[in-house]
């Protein structure tokens, strides 16, 4: 961590399980500093090859996602040794805390705009990973950032990207259990602005299956 270490004034953002995220000035511009945290429990080399792996891998689909019209912070700097990404802050209020604030009109205007960055990066055979409101961010402009890459991967198939909207789903319910369902039903009616409905019934589909495969698991538990 000696790059963090040498910037002053460097303020925590949040400490989460694979890694710390910092808030602080660098070359003139407000930025966030992302280190991978060392796991004991890991062996060493294995533990160093796994975070080096994440560090370049999650920038690459965040210009990945960029490009597939996905608003993604911009990055500065990857340090692959000390496992550091130095990214852009994003002036705004993540999704999470934002959307039980808003109205009806502009909970179902953000929850569009939602699903339709998600059919962008299905399209383009990226998925996020880890769709939850909390690695949202509603900049001032209006506009959704998606953060938090790090379980991210480039995949194709019809049954990762239900696995992403499933997954998504069940953070609406958990986070946002009030209106979760006029919630998923704008993401999905974004997503299928975008993918069109055929494809959205795929994929509908294939979550009602995921699902389906859950309930199974719980009753069969003793």
């Amino acid at each position: 961590m000696d790059t963090v270490d040498k910037i002053p004034q460097i303020r925590l953002l949040k400490k989460g399980a694979e890694a710390s995220l910092f808030r602080t000035q660098w070359c003139g511009r407000d930025v966030v500093v992302k280190v991978r945290i060392p796991k004991k429990y890991r062996p060493v080399v294995l533990d160093q090859q796994i975070r080096n792996y994440r560090t370049v891998h999650e920038p690459q689909l965040m210009h990945d996602a960029k490009v597939s019209g996905v608003p993604t912070p911009l990055i500065y700097l990857i340090n692959v040794p000390e496992s550091t990404i130095i990214m852009q802050y994003i002036k705004g209020q993540p999704v999470k805390s934002q959307l039980n604030k808003l109205d009806k009109l502009n909970r179902h205007i953000s929850c569009v705009q939602i699903g339709e960055s998600i059919a962008c990066l299905h399209r383009h055979g990226l998925i996020h990973g880890d769709l939850t409101t909390s690695n949202m961010i509603q900049a001032i402009s209006g506009r959704i950032y998606f953060i938090d890459f790090g379980l991210g991967e480039k995949n194709m198939e019809l049954e990762a990207q239900g696995v992403d909207l499933h997954l998504f789903k069940r953070a609406l319910q958990s986070t946002h259990f009030e209106f979760w369902e006029d919630c998923f039903t704008s993401v999905m009616y974004g997503y299928a602005s975008i993918r069109g409905v055929q494809m959205t019934q795929k994929v509908y589909e294939k979550i009602r299956q995921i699902e389906k495969r859950g309930r199974y698991v719980e009753e069969r538990r003793p």
